[in-house]
């Protein structure tokens, strides 16, 4: 998020001094945007200033794509820019790899990450940097889709060497302030962004569970526990320097993810950690809020709880409170 500093106006006096004037000023609605509408900005910049820029995937064209991200799009950039693709990942993963090779820019879109595990050929061993191709599409949890639709792959992308993995949300509104609207704004990839300010534990989080972690701080700091939240953005690269520097003030680390335990993101996290100047700092071993293994369920009682809610993350760090030293 991008802080913008509000104008300030001062009131017109009337040279007598008798009577004086106030023009108020009422600060601007700060817009709220969801994180699909915000893509589709950027895909909708992008093309315009690049015409070797495209998008193609399933549905993207004339039915504005599964979740609506390219709403819009086709119908200001054609069919030569816009293009439908039958279902076939593998193909139009191909397809994307090679207009990449020949020096066109795609951006290659999956329904959902888990068909992507169909081209995972083309993603990892075809589709490395330096070639200028973007893999999107929606990971970890859609409700009541099940298995087919719901696994988390940050974990196995985020492994692989020459990746960049950022995690959104795709229906979530944010604030949406005029100076991030703004076409010449980018953000570097790789850095981690502090979302709340804390010194009793460190809580590290990458997309949805975000929310959830922010959530349970805010309950817990009326219990007297200040939790600082750091939100990843970026799996690879990974800004571990904001996570030491957090741990080195609190000296306790959480790490809360939708997917699996085993080699899951927290793994590599607390393994830097554990490797690095801030394991020295910790008063007690990290905690990792996970989901369970199994299978992302369809029933949603059972998909509630396979993926962390508040209520896990907030008995998490009262159970861990016993290491706190009080200050």
């Amino acid at each position: 998020m991008v802080a913008v500093s509000g104008l300030m106006q001062r009131p017109l006096e009337k040279v007598s001094g008798l009577l004086r004037r106030h023009f108020h000023w009422i600060a601007p609605m700060v817009l709220q945007v969801t994180v699909c509408e915000a893509i589709n900005q950027s895909m909708d910049k992008e093309l315009e200033r690049d015409e070797k820029v495209f998008l193609l995937g399933e549905e993207v064209a004339q039915y504005d794509g599964t979740y609506k991200v390219s709403q819009g799009l086709w119908k200001i950039y054609g069919d030569k820019r816009i293009i439908d693709i039958p279902i076939y990942e593998m193909g139009f993963a191909g397809n994307a790899v090679g207009t990449a090779m020949g020096g066109l820019r795609p951006i290659c879109e999956f329904m959902t990450f888990n068909f992507s595990m169909q081209a995972i050929d083309q993603d990892i061993n075809s589709g490395l940097p330096p070639m200028p191709i973007v893999f999107r599409g929606p990971n970890d949890t859609s409700a009541g889709m099940a298995a087919q639709h719901s696994q988390c792959f940050a974990a196995q992308y985020g492994y692989c060497p020459g990746l960049n993995v950022d995690e959104l949300m795709y229906g979530v509104p944010f604030e949406f302030h005029s100076e991030a609207q703004s076409k010449h704004l980018l953000i570097s990839i790789g850095k981690a962004k502090i979302e709340r300010q804390g010194t009793h534990i460190t809580i590290v989080a990458y997309s949805k569970p975000v929310g959830h972690c922010l959530e349970a701080a805010t309950v817990l700091s009326k219990e007297g526990i200040e939790c600082e939240v750091i939100n990843m953005r970026t799996i690879r690269p990974m800004d571990i320097e904001t996570i030491e520097a957090s741990v080195m003030k609190t000296n306790h680390l959480i790490t809360v993810e939708g997917g699996w335990s085993q080699f899951g993101v927290r793994a590599e996290i607390c393994g830097r950690i554990m490797e690095g100047p801030a394991f020295n700092f910790l008063d007690a071993p990290p905690v990792c809020v996970t989901g369970p293994e199994v299978p992302m369920p369809y029933a949603k009682i059972l998909e509630d709880n396979s993926i962390p809610q508040v209520k896990d993350i907030k008995f998490a760090i009262k159970k861990h409170i016993k290491y706190l030293v009080w200050t």
